[in-house]
């Protein structure tokens, strides 16, 4: 099956149970992250600035009601919930899917072929959206990563998926698809990545301004502008990402994040909490602490962070403000007056950061660090070589997505609404309209 068929043909029925399951999973999870991203100053900002340059009728502001068009809900919601670097991921492409597809297909579910959004669809159809689109998505990933020289975000392909949500949406044509593909990758951000680690800001991950040319590109291509080839979907030496679509699916290749920092500081985290579990270790007893990790991570070498964007881009403060606050580490530990207190960033000063060549050749299949700790009365305590938590082939179990989600919503929303939104995202496929999804989003039922 081609690319293009693969957008438009793919049926529920086509899709094997476990990815039916991973599927909500990762619904449920991207939205709770969304709630604690809208305590951001970077989600106020975009939110602003949407509904001042990209006002129309065609979406609402998710928990704030103010009418924009589709490309500005993309650009709004994406970037919302990648200032809460808290949502899926996925090693192969150092990236993240659902923070940028998510939020166009709830959006975009009552786009019709005239542009108008009078439509509605199932929760079957929303779910093999859901599905098809995190495939295109990791696949051109995959495919930009094999081909190209540098290292760019995660919005330079995932505006590929975005595209294809619109052009399934609205009908297009094969050949029209194509072009919307092709507009998608000329026009997403190809960012350099390791900028935002080196000099951590609200640009983030890209996400956001790549679902918004996505969208762009698919209601573009339907008007009749052109924009193919997609060089990462079409050129011969890339074919291989594309041979196994409908029978290997990369919602199998996600993974979920228990902190709410940087992928590449979370195993860090977790060697940390290991030693400190294992020890009944207080952080006030800790003398030292030395970390061997790969390269990429020994640049997330922010000690003392001004801002959240610093926080979660940053290795040493994470870790000592998890050994303080004993695991927790959400929205709550990495803002406000918490990245200020003075016990937790003297603790990251005392962090060494050093490279290690088992981990530097496990990266990017393996993201490892060895954690070692040394007290105030001299004992050294070691994790051992450690990875992040919550791996595919150990993911956490819906009573720890749930517990998660429940933290990060209960603190914005309800919880009657929490409530709401967890039985509906769990139990999508036999909803009779998806719009049950976009509905509770748009209202304000505030805690």
């Amino acid at each position: 099956m081609s690319p293009i068929e693969y957008i438009h043909d793919l049926k529920w029925s086509d899709i094997p149970e476990p990815i039916h399951h991973q599927a909500s999973r990762c619904l449920l999870d991207t939205i709770g992250v969304f709630y604690g991203g809208t305590h951001t100053d970077l989600s106020k900002i975009i939110y602003d600035f949407t509904a001042m340059s990209y006002g129309g009728n065609q979406a609402k502001l998710w928990l704030d009601g103010r009418s924009v068009s589709l490309a500005g809900a993309a650009l709004a919601h994406g970037m919302t919930i990648d200032a809460l670097d808290m949502h899926d991921s996925c090693k192969e492409v150092k990236g993240h899917v659902g923070v940028a597809v998510i939020p166009v297909l709830i959006d975009s579910m009552g786009l019709l072929p005239d542009g108008s959004m009078d439509g509605d669809i199932s929760g079957e159809e929303f779910m093999t959206s859901l599905v098809m689109s995190y495939d295109i998505a990791t696949r051109a990933g995959m495919s930009l990563h094999g081909t190209a020289c540098d290292y760019h975000t995660s919005g330079a392909w995932s505006a590929l998926a975005c595209a294809a949500i619109i052009a399934r949406r609205m009908g297009l044509s094969h050949e029209k698809t194509r072009h919307a593909l092709g507009i998608a990758e000329y026009h997403g951000p190809r960012s350099q990545m390791m900028r935002c680690i080196d000099y951590p800001t609200m640009l983030k991950d890209g996400s956001g301004y790549g679902a918004m040319a996505g969208v762009s590109a698919g209601l573009m291509a339907a008007g009749g502008f052109t924009g193919a080839p997609a060089i990462t979907v079409e050129a011969d030496e890339v074919s291989h990402y594309w041979d196994s679509l409908g029978s290997e699916w990369m919602l199998d290749r996600q993974c979920f994040k228990k902190y709410a920092v940087c992928y590449w500081a979370q195993a860090s985290v977790a060697g940390a909490m290991k030693i400190q579990q294992e020890h009944q270790l207080k952080a006030d007893d800790i003398e030292k602490i030395t970390i061997r990790t790969f390269h990429n991570a020994t640049r997330l070498a922010v000690r003392r962070p001004e801002d959240t964007e610093k926080a979660q881009y940053a290795l040493p403060y994470p870790v000592a403000a998890a050994l303080y606050f004993e695991g927790r580490l959400d929205w709550n530990e990495i803002s406000g007056k918490i990245i200020k207190d003075e016990k937790v960033l003297q603790l990251a000063d005392r962090i060494e950061l050093l490279e290690d060549d088992e981990c530097n050749a496990g990266f990017p299949a393996d993201r490892l660090a060895k954690v070692s700790i040394k007290t105030k009365g001299g004992q050294v305590l070691e994790a051992g070589t450690t990875e992040a938590p919550w791996q595919p082939n150990s993911p956490p179990t819906d009573d720890k997505l749930i517990t998660k989600f429940r933290d990060l919503a209960n603190d914005r929303i309800s919880i009657r609404q929490a409530d709401k939104m967890e039985k509906a995202c769990l139990g999508i496929s036999g909803l009779a309209s998806a719009k049950t999804i976009q509905d509770l989003l748009y209202q304000t039922d505030t805690p």
